[in-house]
C-alpha cells in the first residue's frame, strides 16, 4: 500500500472528509512521525508495532565493485518492530501457533 492508497482508504471510510483534507491528515501524521524519529524519539502503536532509531558506529566498509576499503560514517537508521497482535494476525492467530507446537 502506498501513501495514496492510505488517503483513498481514508476517503472511502469517512466520506465527510474531502480529498484535500484526507491528504492533509495523512501528510501531517507522517511528518509528525518523521519529526519524532529525527529527534531520537520512539513511536509505539499498540497492537501494530513500534518505530525507533538505532545508532550505527563509524566503520570500515568495502566498495563491492572495486574491493577498496572506504570509511563509512556514523549514522542513525530507523527501524520497525512488529507488535504481538500483528505477528499473530499474519501467522493465522493463536490456532496456528497451537497447531505448530503439537
Amino acid at each position: 500500500m502506498t501513501k495514496r492508497g492510505i488517503i483513498e482508504e481514508l476517503l472511502a471510510r469517512y466520506q465527510k472528509f474531502s480529498h484535500r483534507q484526507s491528504e492533509t491528515i495523512v501528510n501531517a501524521m507522517f511528518e509528525e512521525m518523521a519529526g519524532v524519529l529525527a529527534h531520537g524519539g520512539r513511536i509505539e502503536i499498540r497492537g501494530f508495532g513500534s518505530f525507533g532509531v538505532k545508532q550505527r558506529r563509524a566503520r570500515q566498509g568495502r566498495n563491492p565493485r572495486t574491493g577498496d576499503m572506504v570509511d563509512v560514517a556514523a549514522k542513525r537508521v530507523p527501524f520497525f518492530r512488529t507488535g504481538k497482535e500483528l505477528r499473530a494476525g499474519l501467522n493465522g492467530g493463536e490456532q496456528n501457533v497451537e497447531a505448530r507446537s503439537a
